[in-house]
């Protein structure tokens, strides 16, 4: 079942939305390979730590996160990646490593890869290893607020 908090986000934003069930996947592009979606239209969510502080970065399934750019844009002095120590109590109703890009819930900043904003659809992991959901960019940039910005290399 995907989140309930997500869920109850996008009905109360009247967000059009496709949820898609696949066979269990544990990485983007797997699961994009699965559900039969364009690894550049799925995103995966990567926990980072800026200067301490949780953020996400969202990028396509089939690039890399440049921690360099991300210290970059984002100001701070320390960028790493967080531990799922670090961050699986932030998600109580999501599997850890399937959460959502939708950190403004949680109480995080997100910074969104350029790249994404490329495609009118974005998909996503669903809270859980075995659903996705798929809806129109500009929603998601509207209801998320990210920072779209140059985040990757390939």
């Amino acid at each position: 079942m995907s989140s309930p908090r997500l869920e109850e986000f996008l009905h109360s934003n009247r967000v059009v939305y496709d949820t898609m069930t696949h066979p269990h996947a544990f990485t983007a592009q797997a699961t994009a390979a699965s559900a039969h979606i364009n690894e550049h239209e799925m995103a995966k969510t990567v926990m980072v730590r800026l200067d301490g502080k949780l953020a996400m970065a969202v990028i396509p399934s089939s690039e890399w996160l440049d921690l360099a750019s991300l210290r970059q844009v984002s100001g701070a002095r320390e960028v790493t990646l967080a531990s799922e120590s670090d961050f699986k109590d932030r998600f109580p109703e999501c599997e850890v490593g399937a959460m959502p890009p939708f950190g403004n819930l949680y109480g995080m900043e997100v910074y969104a890869a350029d790249s994404l904003s490329e495609d009118d659809r974005i998909a996503f992991n669903a809270g859980n290893h075995r659903e996705l959901m798929r809806m129109g960019w500009g929603d998601f940039e509207r209801l998320v607020h990210p920072r779209v910005v140059h985040l990757t290399r390939h």
